[in-house]
C-alpha cells in the first residue's frame, strides 16, 4: 500500500446501527487455537519431566541433610532434629547460606528468594524466558539451604525449577511468549504435583497465581502436565496422600469456630507478611554485600534450631504430628514461635527456599493452639483448617489452599470447614494487606501486579455487533479533485471514507492528508493511491479486542469491515469510538445504583 493509503489513521464520526440482531453464528464461547495440539504434546512431555526433577530435588535435600548433620553420603530419610552435634548445629545453616550466597553472586541471582515471585516476574515482565543456570542452580542451592537446616519446603524451588524446564523446552521451539508462559506454568505446576501429589491444587495455583488468564490455550496444557505428573509420580515417589487424615464431621457450631479460625489465620498471615518484608528491609540496611545475607540469616536459623531442633529443615514429619494431635499446647507454641521467626529471617535474607511447607507447619501449630477453645471439631480438624487458612491468607489463593489441604490429607469431612475458614482468612488479608508475599517483592522492584481479572467486554463483543453499517464510501474511479470537493469540502461529515471498486471490493481508507499527498504526486484518481498490497481490514467475526490491538499496532483510528478476506466486500466500518462503547455498559454496571423492587403502598 502506498504512503497515502497508509494514512488510515483519522477518526470516523459515524455511529453504528442500533438495530437488534442475533449473535453471529461463528461466535464461540472459547477461542479455538490451531496450535493447541502441539502445546498439549509439549505439556505432556514437561509433566513427565517434572517427576524426575522433583525426585532429584528431594534427594538433593536428603543427601545434603545427611552430609551436614550426620556426615554421611546417603539419600536415606533422616530428620535433622535427630542430630547429635550439640551447639555446632548453629554453624551449619550459616555455612549453607554462605555457599548459596556465593552461588547467587557468581552464578545467577535468580536463585535468591522462594521462587514463585521470580516465576511471576518472568511470566509478566520477562516474556517467560528463564535460563539453564536457573534450572540447574535453583534445585542445587535449595538442596544446600534446606539440607543445612533452612526452614523451607521443596515446593518453591520445584516451581522455579519446573518452570525453568518448561521455559527452556518452549525456547527450543518456535513459540510465542504466550505459549512460553503456558509451558513455564505447566512445568511449575507439574513439579508441585510431583512433590505433593496434589494435581488439582496445582492447576488451581496456576489459575489463581500464575496464568493471569482463563483460556483453554493455557488451562488445558496445565491440566495435561499436572495429570501426567500425577500418573507418573508413583514410579519414583510414594503414592497416596502425604498426610493421610480422617477427622470427624464438623458440628453446626463449627460455623462460628471456622469464622474465628479464619480471622486468626488471616491476622497471622498479615503479621507474617509484614514481618518478612520488615526483616528484608533491615538486611538491605546492612553495610555488607547481599552475598553475605544468607549466611547471617543462617546464624539465626542455627540458634532457633538449637533451641527447637524440629524447626529445622522441611519438617513434613512435624506437620504430620501436628495434624494428628501429637503435640501439647506448650510444645506447639514453642515450635510455632521459633519456626515463624527463623523462617521470616531466613527468607528475608533472600536465600533459596520455599514457603508452602513452613506455612503448613505454622498454620497447623496455630490450629493446635486454638483447638481447646474452638467447639465443633477435634484437634486434627482445627490443625488442618488453620493450616489451609494460613496458606490462603499468605498466598491470596483460597481455592488452591482448600483443594491443597484435601489433596494432602484426603479428608473429605473437612471440606466445609476448609471452605469457610479459607474464605474468611482470604477476606481478612485482602482487606488489610495491599499485596501478598508473592507480589510484594515484585512491587518493591517498581512493578505493580493487579490480580483481579474478569471477562473483557471487548472479548465478548464481535466487530459485527459494534460496527457502523452501510457506511458512506467513495468510488475508486473518483478523481482526487472531486473527492476534495464533494467529500472533504465545506459539508464534510467524516474524517475518512472507504474507497471501493464497482464490485464493492475495498481498496483502503482515504482522508484529506492522503488526498493532499496524492495530489502533490500528480495522482489522478483514488484508485491510483493504492498499491497491490491488500488493505488492513476487519472481519465481522473478529473480537473487538483483536481489532483494538490491530488499530494500536498500526496507529490507526478505524478499519473498513469486509464480508470475508477473499471478496473484501465492504460491509461496515469499526472505529476507536465504537470500541469505547462497551465501557459505558461497564460504568453502568459498576457505579449506577438502582432500587428495582418497591414496597406496595396500602390503598384504601
Amino acid at each position: 500500500m502506498s504512503t497515502a493509503a497508509s494514512s488510515q489513521a483519522s477518526a470516523h464520526g459515524a455511529t453504528h446501527s442500533s438495530a437488534h440482531h442475533r449473535a453471529p453464528p461463528h461466535a464461540r464461547d472459547f477461542a479455538r487455537d490451531p496450535g493447541l495440539p502441539r502445546i498439549l504434546a509439549l505439556a505432556a512431555v514437561i509433566g513427565l519431566c517434572g517427576v524426575p526433577a522433583a525426585w532429584a530435588l528431594l534427594n538433593l535435600i536428603q543427601g545434603f541433610t545427611n552430609l551436614f548433620f550426620f556426615q554421611t553420603f546417603s539419600f536415606a530419610a533422616h530428620s535433622p532434629a535427630t542430630h547429635t552435634l550439640g551447639a555446632v548445629v548453629i554453624a551449619l545453616p550459616a555455612l549453607g547460606g554462605l555457599i548459596v550466597g556465593l552461588m547467587a553472586r557468581f552464578g545467577t541471582d535468580k536463585i535468591r528468594g522462594h521462587g514463585i515471585p521470580e516465576a511471576i516476574e518472568a511470566i509478566l515482565f520477562g516474556k517467560s524466558r528463564m535460563s539453564p543456570r536457573v534450572a540447574i542452580l535453583k534445585p542445587l542451592s535449595s538442596g544446600i539451604v534446606i539440607g543445612s537446616g533452612g526452614p523451607f519446603g521443596a515446593e518453591g524451588p520445584i516451581i522455579m525449577t519446573g518452570g525453568a524446564l518448561g521455559s527452556l523446552i518452549a525456547q527450543y521451539f518456535h513459540l510465542s511468549a504466550a505459549e512460553r508462559k503456558t509451558l513455564l506454568v505447566a512445568g511449575a505446576t507439574a513439579g508441585m504435583t510431583a512433590v505433593f501429589g496434589t494435581p488439582v491444587a496445582a492447576v488451581l495455583l496456576a489459575v489463581e497465581l500464575l496464568l493471569f488468564e482463563w483460556r483453554p490455550r493455557s488451562l488445558l496444557p496445565v491440566i495435561v502436565a499436572c495429570a501426567v505428573a500425577g500418573f507418573a509420580r508413583p514410579l519414583l515417589l510414594d503414592a497416596g496422600p502425604l498426610f493421610p487424615l480422617v477427622t470427624a464431621p464438623a458440628q453446626p457450631i463449627a460455623l462460628l469456630s471456622c469464622v474465628a479460625a479464619g480471622v486468626c489465620a488471616g491476622g497471622l498471615s498479615a503479621i507474617m507478611s509484614r514481618a518478612l518484608y520488615a526483616i528484608e528491609d533491615a538486611f538491605h540496611k546492612l553495610p555488607v554485600h547481599w552475598m553475605w545475607w544468607p549466611a547471617i540469616g543462617g546464624l539465626a536459623v542455627g540458634v532457633g534450631g538449637y533451641l527447637q531442633p524440629r524447626a529445622l529443615g522441611v519438617g513434613y514429619d512435624v506437620i504430620g504430628d501436628l495434624l494428628h494431635g501429637h503435640f501439647t499446647m506448650h510444645a506447639a507454641l514453642a515450635l510455632l514461635a521459633v519456626k515463624a521467626v527463623i523462617w521470616a529471617i531466613a527468607l528475608g535474607s533472600c536465600t533459596s527456599g520455599g514457603v508452602l511447607a513452613p506455612l503448613l507447619m505454622i498454620g497447623a501449630g496455630l490450629g493446635t493452639l486454638l483447638a481447646p477453645v474452638l467447639p465443633g471439631g477435634d484437634v486434627s480438624m482445627w490443625a488442618l483448617v488453620c493450616m489451609a487458612a494460613t496458606l490462603a491468607g499468605v498466598l491470596g489463593t483460597p481455592l488452591t489452599a482448600i483443594v491443597f489441604a484435601l489433596g494432602l490429607t484426603h479428608d473429605v469431612n473437612a471440606l466445609l470447614p476448609l471452605l469457610l475458614a479459607c474464605g474468611v482468612s482470604y477476606g481478612v488479608t485482602i482487606w488489610v494487606m495491599p499485596r501478598s508475599i508473592m507480589t510484594e517483592k515484585i512491587a518493591r522492584r517498581g512493578r505493580h501486579i493487579y490480580r483481579e481479572y474478569g471477562v473483557d467486554p471487548l472479548e465478548r463483543l464481535h466487530v459485527g455487533e459494534l460496527m457502523t453499517r452501510t457506511p458512506e464510501s467513495l468510488p475508486a474511479s473518483m478523481t482526487i479533485a472531486a473527492a476534495l470537493t464533494s467529500a472533504f469540502g465545506a459539508q464534510q461529515r467524516y474524517r475518512a471514507f472507504p474507497v471501493v471498486e464497482a464490485d464493492g471490493r475495498v481498496l483502503g481508507m482515504v482522508d484529506r492528508t492522503a488526498l493532499a499527498i496524492g495530489q502533490a504526486q500528480g495522482t489522478s484518481t483514488l484508485r491510483e493511491l493504492y498499491g497491490v498490497n491488500r488493505p488492513l481490514v476487519a472481519l465481522p467475526d473478529e473480537t473487538c479486542r483483536v481489532i483494538s490491538a490491530r488499530l494500536a499496532a498500526h496507529s490507526l483510528e478505524r478499519l473498513p469491515v469486509v464480508a470475508d478476506a477473499d471478496s473484501a466486500r465492504l460491509v461496515g466500518i469499526i472505529s476507536r469510538s465504537d470500541l469505547v462503547k462497551p465501557a459505558h455498559a461497564w460504568i453502568d454496571e459498576e457505579h449506577v445504583r438502582e432500587r428495582m423492587l418497591h414496597a406496595r403502598r396500602n390503598r384504601g
